[in-house]
Protein backbone atom coordinates (compact mmCIF):
# COMPACT_ATOMS: atom_id res chain seq x y z
CA UNK A 1 0.00 0.00 0.00
CA UNK A 2 1.18 3.14 -0.84
CA UNK A 3 0.32 6.35 0.72
CA UNK A 4 -0.53 9.81 -1.43
CA UNK A 5 -1.27 13.18 0.27
CA UNK A 6 -2.61 15.74 -2.11
CA UNK A 7 -2.15 19.22 -1.01
CA UNK A 8 -3.48 22.90 -1.63
CA UNK A 9 -5.06 26.34 0.31
CA UNK A 10 -3.02 26.46 3.93
CA UNK A 11 -6.62 27.73 5.17
CA UNK A 12 -8.73 24.81 3.85
CA UNK A 13 -9.49 21.86 5.46
CA UNK A 14 -8.09 18.61 2.84
CA UNK A 15 -8.76 15.02 3.07
CA UNK A 16 -6.45 12.41 3.29
CA UNK A 17 -5.91 10.25 0.19
CA UNK A 18 -5.04 6.81 0.46
CA UNK A 19 -4.27 4.68 -2.80
CA UNK A 20 -2.29 1.77 -3.97
CA UNK A 21 0.04 2.63 -6.99
CA UNK A 22 -1.87 0.27 -9.41
CA UNK A 23 -5.06 1.94 -8.64
CA UNK A 24 -3.91 6.13 -9.51
CA UNK A 25 -3.59 6.40 -13.08
CA UNK A 26 -2.55 8.56 -12.19
CA UNK A 27 8.82 50.39 -4.90
CA UNK A 28 10.43 48.89 -7.49
CA UNK A 29 13.92 48.69 -8.11
CA UNK A 30 16.09 46.29 -10.50
CA UNK A 31 13.21 44.13 -11.28
CA UNK A 32 12.84 43.43 -14.70
CA UNK A 33 8.89 42.86 -16.87
CA UNK A 34 9.01 39.64 -16.01
CA UNK A 35 9.58 39.85 -11.91
CA UNK A 36 6.20 41.42 -11.81
CA UNK A 37 4.02 38.58 -13.33
CA UNK A 38 2.41 36.79 -10.68
CA UNK A 39 2.93 32.94 -11.75
CA UNK A 40 -0.60 32.10 -10.13
CA UNK A 41 -3.14 32.64 -7.56
CA UNK A 42 -4.22 30.12 -5.10
CA UNK A 43 -7.05 28.01 -6.05
CA UNK A 44 -10.22 28.00 -4.57
CA UNK A 45 -11.40 24.66 -5.58
CA UNK A 46 -8.54 22.50 -3.95
CA UNK A 47 -7.87 20.48 -0.95
CA UNK A 48 -5.26 20.68 1.96
CA UNK A 49 -2.95 17.41 3.26
CA UNK A 50 -3.43 16.30 6.68
CA UNK A 51 0.00 15.08 7.55
CA UNK A 52 3.83 15.08 5.67
CA UNK A 53 4.13 11.37 4.80
CA UNK A 54 7.48 9.78 6.12
CA UNK A 55 8.82 5.98 4.40
CA UNK A 56 12.41 4.62 4.71
CA UNK A 57 13.36 3.43 0.77
CA UNK A 58 12.39 6.02 -1.54
CA UNK A 59 10.37 9.32 -2.03
CA UNK A 60 8.96 10.97 -4.88
CA UNK A 61 7.27 14.55 -4.43
CA UNK A 62 5.73 16.47 -7.54
CA UNK A 63 3.30 18.78 -8.62
CA UNK A 64 0.50 15.90 -9.74
CA UNK A 65 -0.75 12.18 -8.46
CA UNK A 66 -0.30 11.51 -11.90
CA UNK A 67 3.48 12.17 -12.10
CA UNK A 68 3.88 11.14 -8.71
CA UNK A 69 2.56 7.70 -9.59
CA UNK A 70 4.44 7.42 -12.62
CA UNK A 71 8.11 8.51 -11.01
CA UNK A 72 6.96 5.85 -7.57
CA UNK A 73 6.36 3.34 -10.38
CA UNK A 74 9.68 3.69 -11.79
CA UNK A 75 11.28 3.14 -8.71
CA UNK A 76 8.92 0.08 -7.81
CA UNK A 77 10.40 -0.82 -10.90
CA UNK A 78 13.92 -1.26 -9.85
CA UNK A 79 15.14 2.58 -11.57
CA UNK A 80 16.72 5.08 -9.91
CA UNK A 81 16.16 9.14 -9.66
CA UNK A 82 16.54 9.50 -12.95
CA UNK A 83 14.30 6.72 -14.33
CA UNK A 84 11.89 8.65 -12.19
CA UNK A 85 12.48 11.77 -13.19
CA UNK A 86 11.95 10.70 -17.04
CA UNK A 87 8.91 9.52 -15.98
CA UNK A 88 7.36 12.53 -13.45
CA UNK A 89 8.26 15.04 -16.54
CA UNK A 90 6.69 13.36 -19.20
CA UNK A 91 3.39 13.29 -17.77
CA UNK A 92 3.32 16.85 -15.90
CA UNK A 93 3.43 17.70 -19.85
CA UNK A 94 0.67 16.40 -19.99
CA UNK A 95 -1.26 16.64 -16.99
CA UNK A 96 0.03 20.42 -15.82
CA UNK A 97 0.27 21.86 -19.47
CA UNK A 98 0.20 25.21 -18.40
CA UNK A 99 3.35 24.49 -16.03
CA UNK A 100 5.88 23.01 -17.98
CA UNK A 101 6.29 20.59 -20.72
CA UNK A 102 8.71 19.17 -23.46
CA UNK A 103 8.48 22.60 -25.11
CA UNK A 104 9.73 24.52 -22.36
CA UNK A 105 13.00 24.08 -20.20
CA UNK A 106 14.74 22.69 -16.75
CA UNK A 107 17.39 22.71 -14.54
CA UNK A 108 18.44 19.60 -12.56
CA UNK A 109 20.68 19.17 -9.78
CA UNK A 110 21.91 15.87 -8.48
CA UNK A 111 23.11 13.93 -6.17
CA UNK A 112 25.04 10.89 -7.19
CA UNK A 113 25.41 8.48 -4.54
CA UNK A 114 27.86 6.39 -6.44
CA UNK A 115 30.34 9.13 -6.48
CA UNK A 116 29.17 11.46 -3.61
CA UNK A 117 29.01 14.39 -5.19
CA UNK A 118 26.48 17.46 -6.35
CA UNK A 119 26.31 18.45 -10.07
CA UNK A 120 23.77 20.71 -11.94
CA UNK A 121 22.33 20.11 -15.66
CA UNK A 122 21.57 23.54 -17.48
CA UNK A 123 18.80 22.48 -19.71
CA UNK A 124 17.57 26.08 -20.10
CA UNK A 125 16.24 27.02 -23.68
CA UNK A 126 18.29 29.83 -25.60
CA UNK A 127 17.57 32.61 -28.21
CA UNK A 128 17.47 31.76 -31.57
CA UNK A 129 20.42 32.08 -33.68
CA UNK A 130 18.95 34.97 -35.82
CA UNK A 131 17.59 36.61 -32.40
CA UNK A 132 18.79 40.83 -32.01
CA UNK A 133 19.21 42.49 -29.31
CA UNK A 134 16.02 44.42 -30.47
CA UNK A 135 13.46 41.15 -30.14
CA UNK A 136 11.29 43.03 -27.67
CA UNK A 137 11.27 46.65 -28.60
CA UNK A 138 9.08 48.60 -30.79
CA UNK A 139 9.58 50.13 -33.75
CA UNK A 140 10.03 53.46 -31.59
CA UNK A 141 12.61 51.67 -29.77
CA UNK A 142 10.66 51.34 -26.76
CA UNK A 143 9.92 47.94 -24.99
CA UNK A 144 6.48 46.06 -26.00
CA UNK A 145 3.92 45.76 -23.41
CA UNK A 146 4.68 41.94 -21.52
CA UNK A 147 1.67 40.07 -23.78
CA UNK A 148 2.03 41.55 -26.49
CA UNK A 149 5.74 40.20 -26.27
CA UNK A 150 5.02 36.57 -25.06
CA UNK A 151 1.69 35.37 -27.21
CA UNK A 152 3.11 34.46 -30.29
CA UNK A 153 6.12 32.79 -31.67
CA UNK A 154 8.14 35.81 -31.14
CA UNK A 155 8.77 34.88 -26.86
CA UNK A 156 9.69 31.01 -28.37
CA UNK A 157 13.54 30.12 -27.10
CA UNK A 158 14.65 26.48 -28.40
CA UNK A 159 13.15 24.14 -26.14
CA UNK A 160 15.83 21.79 -23.71
CA UNK A 161 13.79 19.96 -21.37
CA UNK A 162 13.75 16.77 -23.77
CA UNK A 163 17.63 16.72 -24.07
CA UNK A 164 18.30 17.42 -20.33
CA UNK A 165 16.04 14.02 -19.99
CA UNK A 166 18.22 12.67 -22.25
CA UNK A 167 21.38 13.33 -21.02
CA UNK A 168 20.67 12.21 -17.72
CA UNK A 169 19.39 9.27 -18.76
CA UNK A 170 22.36 8.41 -20.82
CA UNK A 171 24.58 8.51 -17.97
CA UNK A 172 22.55 7.71 -14.73
CA UNK A 173 19.56 6.00 -16.42
CA UNK A 174 18.44 2.02 -15.29
CA UNK A 175 15.66 1.50 -17.15
CA UNK A 176 14.83 1.54 -20.34
CA UNK A 177 14.09 4.87 -22.20
CA UNK A 178 11.04 3.92 -24.03
CA UNK A 179 9.73 2.30 -20.86
CA UNK A 180 9.71 5.49 -19.18
CA UNK A 181 7.65 6.98 -21.12
CA UNK A 182 4.97 4.40 -21.49
CA UNK A 183 2.90 5.73 -18.47
CA UNK A 184 2.36 9.47 -20.52
CA UNK A 185 1.58 8.01 -23.72
CA UNK A 186 -1.17 5.73 -22.18
CA UNK A 187 -2.77 8.79 -20.16
CA UNK A 188 -2.85 10.30 -23.55
CA UNK A 189 -4.22 8.22 -25.57
CA UNK A 190 -6.76 7.10 -23.10
CA UNK A 191 -7.47 10.01 -21.69
CA UNK A 192 -6.88 12.00 -17.78
CA UNK A 193 -9.53 13.80 -15.73
CA UNK A 194 -8.89 17.76 -15.52
CA UNK A 195 -7.68 18.81 -12.54
CA UNK A 196 -9.63 22.13 -10.48
CA UNK A 197 -6.20 23.81 -11.32
CA UNK A 198 -5.78 23.48 -14.71
CA UNK A 199 -9.53 24.20 -15.43
CA UNK A 200 -9.18 27.57 -13.36
CA UNK A 201 -6.24 28.41 -15.61
CA UNK A 202 -7.87 28.15 -19.04
CA UNK A 203 -11.40 29.50 -17.93
CA UNK A 204 -8.70 32.91 -17.17
CA UNK A 205 -6.82 32.66 -20.08
CA UNK A 206 -9.22 31.83 -22.97
CA UNK A 207 -8.54 34.74 -24.98
CA UNK A 208 -4.74 34.12 -25.13
CA UNK A 209 -5.40 30.40 -25.47
CA UNK A 210 -7.52 30.88 -28.99
CA UNK A 211 -4.93 33.28 -30.75
CA UNK A 212 -3.47 29.70 -31.56
CA UNK A 213 -5.62 27.13 -33.34
CA UNK A 214 -4.33 24.09 -32.21
CA UNK A 215 -4.02 25.52 -28.45
CA UNK A 216 -7.96 26.92 -28.65
CA UNK A 217 -8.73 23.62 -30.40
CA UNK A 218 -7.51 21.67 -27.98
CA UNK A 219 -8.22 23.60 -24.37
CA UNK A 220 -11.50 25.28 -26.00
CA UNK A 221 -13.30 22.88 -27.47
CA UNK A 222 -16.37 24.11 -29.95
CA UNK A 223 -15.57 27.19 -28.02
CA UNK A 224 -16.13 26.14 -24.06
CA UNK A 225 -12.82 25.92 -21.85
CA UNK A 226 -12.69 22.74 -20.25
CA UNK A 227 -14.17 22.13 -17.25
CA UNK A 228 -12.75 19.85 -13.56
CA UNK A 229 -13.78 16.14 -14.31
CA UNK A 230 -13.73 16.13 -18.30
CA UNK A 231 -11.61 13.37 -19.67
CA UNK A 232 -8.60 15.20 -21.77
CA UNK A 233 -7.20 12.78 -24.59
CA UNK A 234 -3.97 14.22 -26.50
CA UNK A 235 -3.14 11.79 -28.91
CA UNK A 236 -0.81 13.93 -30.64
CA UNK A 237 0.89 14.25 -27.25
CA UNK A 238 1.33 10.63 -27.40
CA UNK A 239 2.40 10.31 -31.15
CA UNK A 240 5.33 12.70 -30.44
CA UNK A 241 6.67 10.45 -27.39
CA UNK A 242 6.15 7.50 -29.13
CA UNK A 243 8.72 8.87 -32.05
CA UNK A 244 10.70 9.81 -28.80
CA UNK A 245 10.77 6.62 -27.12
CA UNK A 246 11.62 4.80 -30.49
CA UNK A 247 14.37 6.80 -31.73
CA UNK A 248 15.78 8.43 -28.72
CA UNK A 249 15.81 12.45 -26.92
CA UNK A 250 17.76 13.58 -29.83
CA UNK A 251 14.96 12.72 -32.28
CA UNK A 252 13.19 15.48 -30.97
CA UNK A 253 16.04 17.91 -32.01
CA UNK A 254 16.04 16.37 -35.78
CA UNK A 255 14.90 17.97 -38.56
CA UNK A 256 11.95 15.50 -38.94
CA UNK A 257 10.49 15.49 -35.64
CA UNK A 258 11.85 20.05 -34.96
CA UNK A 259 10.34 21.52 -38.58
CA UNK A 260 6.77 21.86 -37.78
CA UNK A 261 7.51 23.32 -34.45
CA UNK A 262 9.68 26.11 -36.42
CA UNK A 263 7.10 26.39 -39.03
CA UNK A 264 4.66 27.14 -36.15
CA UNK A 265 6.62 29.91 -34.60
CA UNK A 266 7.87 31.34 -37.57
CA UNK A 267 4.46 31.56 -38.73
CA UNK A 268 2.34 32.59 -35.85
CA UNK A 269 0.44 35.89 -35.80
CA UNK A 270 3.46 37.29 -33.98
CA UNK A 271 6.47 35.62 -35.58
CA UNK A 272 9.32 34.02 -34.27
CA UNK A 273 12.45 33.73 -35.82
CA UNK A 274 13.15 29.82 -34.26
CA UNK A 275 14.89 27.27 -36.97
CA UNK A 276 16.21 24.31 -37.09
CA UNK A 277 20.23 25.19 -36.41
CA UNK A 278 18.39 26.08 -33.47
CA UNK A 279 17.38 22.31 -32.30
CA UNK A 280 20.43 21.47 -34.15
CA UNK A 281 22.91 23.92 -32.16
CA UNK A 282 21.44 23.07 -28.54
CA UNK A 283 23.22 21.36 -25.94
CA UNK A 284 22.55 20.58 -22.55
CA UNK A 285 25.51 22.26 -20.39
CA UNK A 286 26.58 20.35 -16.71
CA UNK A 287 27.80 23.11 -14.70
CA UNK A 288 29.47 22.55 -11.24
CA UNK A 289 26.85 23.54 -8.79
CA UNK A 290 26.71 26.77 -6.42
CA UNK A 291 27.04 25.80 -3.14
CA UNK A 292 27.92 28.19 0.14
CA UNK A 293 28.15 26.88 3.55
CA UNK A 294 25.52 28.05 5.80
CA UNK A 295 25.45 27.28 9.86
CA UNK A 296 26.05 23.18 9.90
CA UNK A 297 25.21 22.79 6.18
CA UNK A 298 26.21 23.40 3.00
CA UNK A 299 23.47 24.62 0.63
CA UNK A 300 24.27 24.08 -3.38
CA UNK A 301 21.77 24.54 -6.14
CA UNK A 302 22.05 26.01 -9.62
CA UNK A 303 24.51 28.78 -10.79
CA UNK A 304 24.00 31.04 -13.72
CA UNK A 305 21.99 31.24 -15.82
CA UNK A 306 20.05 30.92 -12.82
CA UNK A 307 20.28 33.56 -10.20
CA UNK A 308 18.24 31.30 -7.56
CA UNK A 309 21.35 29.89 -6.03
CA UNK A 310 22.86 32.99 -5.62
CA UNK A 311 20.50 35.08 -4.31
CA UNK A 312 19.75 31.98 -1.77
CA UNK A 313 22.88 32.20 -0.45
CA UNK A 314 23.78 35.52 -0.35
CA UNK A 315 20.43 35.69 1.87
CA UNK A 316 21.62 33.32 4.13
CA UNK A 317 25.44 34.55 4.08
CA UNK A 318 24.16 37.52 5.36
CA UNK A 319 21.55 36.53 7.86
CA UNK A 320 24.96 34.83 9.43
CA UNK A 321 26.57 37.82 9.98
CA UNK A 322 23.58 39.31 12.29
CA UNK A 323 22.35 38.20 15.23
CA UNK A 324 19.66 36.53 13.65
CA UNK A 325 20.38 33.08 15.05
CA UNK A 326 19.03 34.60 18.35
CA UNK A 327 15.91 35.92 17.38
CA UNK A 328 12.65 34.08 18.19
CA UNK A 329 11.35 32.50 14.95
CA UNK A 330 8.36 34.19 12.91
CA UNK A 331 9.59 37.48 15.41
CA UNK A 332 8.89 40.74 13.23
CA UNK A 333 13.07 41.12 14.03
CA UNK A 334 13.82 38.05 12.24
CA UNK A 335 11.41 39.04 9.27
CA UNK A 336 13.21 42.52 8.95
CA UNK A 337 16.23 40.94 8.94
CA UNK A 338 14.70 38.36 5.88
CA UNK A 339 13.43 41.04 4.24
CA UNK A 340 16.72 43.51 4.21
CA UNK A 341 19.14 40.34 3.21
CA UNK A 342 16.52 39.46 0.50
CA UNK A 343 16.23 42.99 -1.15
CA UNK A 344 20.18 43.79 -1.00
CA UNK A 345 20.27 39.93 -2.89
CA UNK A 346 17.57 41.13 -5.41
CA UNK A 347 19.66 44.44 -6.45
CA UNK A 348 22.84 42.32 -7.01
CA UNK A 349 20.54 40.10 -9.04
CA UNK A 350 19.19 42.27 -10.80
CA UNK A 351 22.73 44.34 -11.71
CA UNK A 352 24.67 41.42 -12.32
CA UNK A 353 22.91 37.96 -12.74
CA UNK A 354 22.94 36.49 -16.42
CA UNK A 355 24.31 34.16 -18.63
CA UNK A 356 27.94 33.72 -17.52
CA UNK A 357 28.93 32.07 -20.87
CA UNK A 358 27.79 35.46 -22.29
CA UNK A 359 28.54 38.08 -19.84
CA UNK A 360 31.13 38.83 -17.01
CA UNK A 361 30.04 38.06 -13.19
CA UNK A 362 31.63 39.00 -10.18
CA UNK A 363 33.15 36.22 -8.62
CA UNK A 364 32.75 38.02 -5.25
CA UNK A 365 28.81 37.60 -4.70
CA UNK A 366 29.34 35.00 -2.67
CA UNK A 367 32.63 36.11 -1.04
CA UNK A 368 32.34 35.68 2.89
CA UNK A 369 34.00 39.20 3.00
CA UNK A 370 31.62 41.05 0.52
CA UNK A 371 28.19 39.51 2.46
CA UNK A 372 29.63 40.46 5.45
CA UNK A 373 30.10 43.82 4.31
CA UNK A 374 26.89 44.06 2.91
CA UNK A 375 25.53 42.84 5.97
CA UNK A 376 26.37 45.52 7.34
CA UNK A 377 23.90 47.56 5.25
CA UNK A 378 21.07 46.06 7.66
CA UNK A 379 19.86 48.57 10.01
CA UNK A 380 19.12 46.97 13.38
CA UNK A 381 15.05 47.96 13.10
CA UNK A 382 13.96 49.82 10.23
CA UNK A 383 13.69 49.35 6.34
CA UNK A 384 16.20 50.79 4.19
CA UNK A 385 14.50 53.71 1.69
CA UNK A 386 16.79 52.58 -1.17
CA UNK A 387 19.05 49.69 -1.68
CA UNK A 388 21.86 49.20 -4.35
CA UNK A 389 23.56 47.05 -5.89
CA UNK A 390 27.12 46.05 -4.21
CA UNK A 391 30.08 47.88 -6.76
CA UNK A 392 32.92 45.87 -8.39
CA UNK A 393 35.80 47.18 -10.50
CA UNK A 394 34.36 45.57 -13.07
CA UNK A 395 31.19 46.54 -13.66
CA UNK A 396 31.05 48.29 -17.11
CA UNK A 397 29.54 45.18 -19.24
CA UNK A 398 27.13 44.24 -16.76
CA UNK A 399 24.48 47.25 -15.96
CA UNK A 400 21.38 46.70 -14.93
CA UNK A 401 17.96 47.93 -16.47
CA UNK A 402 15.26 49.56 -13.86
CA UNK A 403 11.99 48.44 -14.66
CA UNK A 404 9.30 49.92 -12.67
CA UNK A 405 6.27 49.61 -14.78
CA UNK A 406 4.45 47.28 -11.50
CA UNK A 407 2.78 45.01 -14.05
CA UNK A 408 1.02 42.74 -11.76
CA UNK A 409 -0.61 39.70 -13.77
CA UNK A 410 -2.08 36.28 -12.40
CA UNK A 411 -0.56 33.40 -14.54
CA UNK A 412 0.35 29.81 -13.93
CA UNK A 413 3.84 28.73 -14.54
CA UNK A 414 7.01 26.21 -13.80
CA UNK A 415 7.08 23.09 -11.91
CA UNK A 416 8.71 21.82 -9.22
CA UNK A 417 9.81 17.63 -8.35
CA UNK A 418 12.22 15.96 -5.91
CA UNK A 419 13.03 12.43 -6.21
CA UNK A 420 15.01 10.24 -3.42
CA UNK A 421 15.63 6.63 -4.38
CA UNK A 422 16.69 3.55 -2.47
CA UNK A 423 20.80 3.95 -3.85
CA UNK A 424 20.61 7.29 -1.82
CA UNK A 425 20.51 9.24 -4.84
CA UNK A 426 19.06 12.50 -4.97
CA UNK A 427 17.56 14.92 -7.06
CA UNK A 428 16.11 18.17 -7.67
CA UNK A 429 14.23 19.53 -10.52
CA UNK A 430 12.46 23.05 -11.27
CA UNK A 431 11.08 23.14 -15.26
CA UNK A 432 9.17 24.87 -17.13
CA UNK A 433 7.75 27.11 -20.15
CA UNK A 434 7.44 30.54 -18.35
CA UNK A 435 4.26 32.57 -18.21
CA UNK A 436 1.27 30.20 -17.97
CA UNK A 437 0.05 28.10 -20.84
CA UNK A 438 4.02 29.54 -22.43
CA UNK A 439 3.34 31.19 -25.68
CA UNK A 440 0.40 30.26 -26.15
CA UNK A 441 1.19 28.30 -29.83
CA UNK A 442 1.07 24.37 -29.62
CA UNK A 443 3.16 22.22 -32.07
CA UNK A 444 3.02 18.32 -31.93
CA UNK A 445 0.38 18.13 -28.95
CA UNK A 446 2.58 20.24 -26.39
CA UNK A 447 3.06 23.81 -25.85
CA UNK A 448 5.92 26.19 -26.66
CA UNK A 449 7.70 28.26 -24.09
CA UNK A 450 7.57 32.25 -24.04
CA UNK A 451 11.06 31.83 -21.97
CA UNK A 452 13.01 34.63 -24.33
CA UNK A 453 10.71 37.26 -22.51
CA UNK A 454 13.17 36.33 -19.04
CA UNK A 455 15.30 38.83 -21.05
CA UNK A 456 15.42 42.08 -20.31
CA UNK A 457 13.42 43.92 -22.96
CA UNK A 458 15.91 46.75 -23.40
CA UNK A 459 19.48 46.15 -24.23
CA UNK A 460 21.33 48.94 -22.58
CA UNK A 461 20.62 52.48 -20.76
CA UNK A 462 22.71 54.91 -19.41
CA UNK A 463 24.69 52.95 -17.06
CA UNK A 464 25.75 50.67 -20.39
CA UNK A 465 24.85 47.48 -21.64
CA UNK A 466 22.01 45.60 -19.83
CA UNK A 467 23.86 42.23 -18.96
CA UNK A 468 20.53 40.04 -19.34
CA UNK A 469 20.12 41.25 -22.93
CA UNK A 470 18.73 39.15 -25.43
CA UNK A 471 21.74 37.41 -27.89
CA UNK A 472 21.99 34.96 -29.87
CA UNK A 473 22.42 31.16 -28.29
CA UNK A 474 21.99 33.02 -24.92
CA UNK A 475 20.07 31.76 -21.96
CA UNK A 476 17.82 34.31 -20.38
CA UNK A 477 18.30 34.75 -16.52
CA UNK A 478 16.36 32.20 -14.44
CA UNK A 479 14.82 32.53 -10.54
CA UNK A 480 14.57 28.80 -10.42
CA UNK A 481 16.32 27.29 -7.58
CA UNK A 482 16.60 23.58 -7.19
CA UNK A 483 18.46 23.37 -3.98
CA UNK A 484 20.12 20.32 -2.25
CA UNK A 485 21.05 20.98 1.71
CA UNK A 486 23.95 18.70 2.05
CA UNK A 487 25.05 17.60 6.11
CA UNK A 488 27.93 16.08 6.91
CA UNK A 489 28.60 15.58 2.91
CA UNK A 490 25.53 13.70 2.89
CA UNK A 491 22.18 15.04 1.39
CA UNK A 492 20.18 16.55 3.77
CA UNK A 493 17.46 18.13 1.92
CA UNK A 494 16.30 18.39 -1.27
CA UNK A 495 13.65 21.01 -2.14
CA UNK A 496 11.97 23.75 -5.07
CA UNK A 497 9.41 25.63 -5.90
CA UNK A 498 7.44 27.37 -8.71
CA UNK A 499 6.55 30.91 -8.06
CA UNK A 500 8.36 33.34 -10.56
CA UNK A 501 11.25 35.19 -9.18
CA UNK A 502 9.55 35.02 -5.81
CA UNK A 503 10.83 31.07 -6.25
CA UNK A 504 13.94 32.20 -4.20
CA UNK A 505 12.04 33.93 -1.55
CA UNK A 506 10.15 30.83 -1.16
CA UNK A 507 13.39 28.58 -1.21
CA UNK A 508 15.20 31.25 1.20
CA UNK A 509 12.76 31.05 3.61
CA UNK A 510 11.69 27.41 3.95
CA UNK A 511 15.05 26.67 4.17
CA UNK A 512 15.16 28.97 7.26
CA UNK A 513 12.41 27.63 8.84
CA UNK A 514 13.77 24.23 8.14
CA UNK A 515 18.13 24.87 8.77
CA UNK A 516 17.24 27.78 11.88
CA UNK A 517 13.63 27.01 13.01
CA UNK A 518 13.69 23.26 13.17
CA UNK A 519 10.17 23.13 10.87
CA UNK A 520 8.76 19.49 9.76
CA UNK A 521 8.85 19.41 6.17
CA UNK A 522 5.08 20.13 5.86
CA UNK A 523 5.12 23.00 8.46
CA UNK A 524 7.53 24.51 6.16
CA UNK A 525 5.48 24.51 3.14
CA UNK A 526 2.36 25.29 4.83
CA UNK A 527 3.72 28.62 6.58
CA UNK A 528 2.18 31.71 5.24
CA UNK A 529 4.96 33.40 2.87
CA UNK A 530 6.34 36.57 3.42
CA UNK A 531 8.12 38.24 0.46
CA UNK A 532 10.15 41.41 0.22
CA UNK A 533 12.14 41.67 -3.32
CA UNK A 534 11.76 45.62 -4.36
CA UNK A 535 10.54 47.46 -1.21
CA UNK A 536 7.34 46.18 -0.84
CA UNK A 537 6.66 43.43 1.84
CA UNK A 538 4.36 41.22 0.35
CA UNK A 539 2.41 38.77 3.26
CA UNK A 540 0.30 35.64 2.16
CA UNK A 541 -3.75 36.26 2.11
CA UNK A 542 -4.91 35.40 6.06
CA UNK A 543 -1.71 37.62 7.44
CA UNK A 544 -3.28 40.91 7.73
CA UNK A 545 -4.25 42.44 10.99
CA UNK A 546 -2.04 39.93 12.70
CA UNK A 547 0.22 40.79 14.95
CA UNK A 548 3.05 40.32 12.74
CA UNK A 549 1.29 42.47 9.84
CA UNK A 550 1.15 44.78 12.57
CA UNK A 551 4.57 45.09 13.61
CA UNK A 552 5.48 45.29 10.49
CA UNK A 553 3.85 47.99 9.60
CA UNK A 554 5.42 49.61 12.63
CA UNK A 555 8.36 49.46 11.69
CA UNK A 556 7.83 51.36 8.51
CA UNK A 557 7.06 48.80 5.87
CA UNK A 558 4.65 48.93 3.32
CA UNK A 559 2.56 46.12 3.31
CA UNK A 560 0.77 44.11 0.62
CA UNK A 561 -1.79 41.45 1.07
CA UNK A 562 -1.39 38.69 -1.98
CA UNK A 563 -2.18 35.47 -2.93
CA UNK A 564 1.46 34.15 -2.54
CA UNK A 565 1.03 30.51 -4.45
CA UNK A 566 4.43 28.75 -4.10
CA UNK A 567 4.49 25.39 -5.11
CA UNK A 568 7.13 23.66 -2.63
CA UNK A 569 8.68 20.17 -3.07
CA UNK A 570 10.24 18.77 -0.08
CA UNK A 571 12.15 15.95 0.87
CA UNK A 572 14.41 15.27 4.17
CA UNK A 573 17.06 12.92 4.91
CA UNK A 574 17.59 11.73 8.37
CA UNK A 575 19.19 9.03 10.74
CA UNK A 576 17.95 6.53 7.38
CA UNK A 577 14.75 8.30 7.31
CA UNK A 578 12.93 10.08 4.51
CA UNK A 579 10.09 12.88 5.28
CA UNK A 580 8.33 14.89 2.46
CA UNK A 581 5.72 17.20 2.08
CA UNK A 582 4.12 18.87 -0.96
CA UNK A 583 2.90 22.72 -1.33
CA UNK A 584 -0.84 22.65 0.29
CA UNK A 585 -0.93 25.59 -2.14
CA UNK A 586 -0.80 23.26 -5.32
CA UNK A 587 -2.03 19.88 -6.24
CA UNK A 588 1.25 18.33 -5.79
CA UNK A 589 1.38 14.91 -4.11
CA UNK A 590 4.41 12.95 -2.39
CA UNK A 591 4.36 9.06 -2.10
CA UNK A 592 7.14 7.12 -1.15
CA UNK A 593 7.88 3.14 0.23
Amino acid sequence: MTTYQRTSSPYKIRLLVVLCCAALHASLTSAQVSDQIEPEQTSTTQLQTVKALESQKEMVVSANPLATAAGLKALAQGGNAIDAMVAIQTVLGLVEPQSSGLGGGAFAVFYDAKTSTVTTFDGRETAPLAAKNTLFLKHDQTPMQFFDAVVGGRSVGTPGTVALLGKMHKRYGGLPWADLLSDAIKLAEGGFTVSPRMAEAIAKDQARLATDPDSRDYFLPDGQALTTGQTLRNPEYARSLTYIAKHGANSFYSADFAKPITEKVRNSPNPGVLSLDDFKAYRVIERLPNCANYRAYRVCGMGPPSSGAIAINQILGMLANTNFETLEAESPEAWHLISEATRLAFADRGRYVADTDFVDMPEWLLNPNYLKQRSKLISSDTPSETVEAGLFRKAARTAYMDYSSGVELSQPSTTHFVVADREGSVLSVTSTIENGFGSRVMARGFLLNNELTDFSFSYKDDKGLIANRVEPGKRPRSSMAPTIVLKDNAPYMAIGSPGGSRIITYVANALIRTLDWGYSPLDAVTAPHLSNRFGTMDIETGLSHSPLDEALRKMGYSVSERDLNSGLHLIKIENGQLSGAADPRREGAVAGH
